[in-house]
């Protein structure tokens, strides 16, 4: 009897463990509710390293000018030197005798130049990845307005009633390029808020955003405005 009891018991917990780690997932797929950052103006597309301490500049004791031998009173004339004659050979000089003579054997073949060569373009720098994206969103009914962050790869993140963000990469321009710029693959879907949803999230948006052009393959909504703003470490 105490054996069936401990069975069941262990039973019992095993199925408490698995509902508990099937519930644990599901939460962590539930999107969370935006937060405006708290300051919004600061630095998205890069943070510069910890610069090292600069060694203070040791400055040497100034020596004192060597005493000068006084100038003459009556000028020096200076003579400038011959310049050396260079003797340029003639044709006659460079030709071979039997060129000379008109025996040779022939017109001389002519060589060709040899081609320029070219250096090769050095690799362009890739563009860096970042791990957070900085998205700003408008609710054109409430005219709610925020700009959030929304972690690369990590939890989705939920604005205003249901609109839901989801990012999948976000990269800033590489030095070489001349407009600077961050661009971020996002994801945008609509599901109203509850724990038990009816419907699975209906799509509305799925590409890359450019925070120059936000008006380059933005997001059209009757209800919603998002874009990209930047790209955070």
């Amino acid at each position: 009897m105490r054996d069936r009891r401990a069975l069941l018991l262990v039973i019992a917990s095993g199925a408490l463990l698995g509902a508990g780690g099937v519930i644990a997932a599901a939460l962590n797929d539930l999107p969370q509710d935006a937060r405006p950052l708290q300051d919004p103006t600061a630095e998205l597309n890069s943070q510069p390293a910890a610069q090292p301490a600069t060694p203070p500049v040791v400055v040497p004791p100034r020596e004192p000018a060597p005493e000068a031998a006084p100038a003459p009173v009556v000028p020096i004339p200076i003579t400038p030197a011959n310049p050396p004659v260079v003797v340029v050979p003639s044709a006659d000089d460079v030709a071979s005798p039997d060129e000379k003579a008109g025996t040779g054997g022939g017109e001389a073949e002519a060589v060709p130049a040899p081609a320029p060569t070219t250096a090769e373009a050095d690799e362009p720098a890739r563009r860096q990845r970042r791990r957070v994206a900085i998205v700003e969103a408008v609710d054109k009914i409430t005219a709610e307005k925020m700009r959030f962050a929304v972690e690369v790869g990590g939890r989705p993140v939920r604005f205003a009633d249901s609109l839901i963000v989801t990012a999948r990469a976000c990269e800033v321009s590489a030095p070489a390029e001349l407009v600077p710029d961050s661009v971020a693959y996002l994801e945008f879907r609509i599901q109203p808020r509850g724990l038990l949803q009816s419907a699975e999230p209906r799509e509305i948006f799925r590409g890359w955003m450019f925070a120059s052009s936000p008006g380059v393959n933005g997001l059209q909504h009757p209800i919603y405005d998002a874009w990209v703003v930047g790209c955070r470490a």
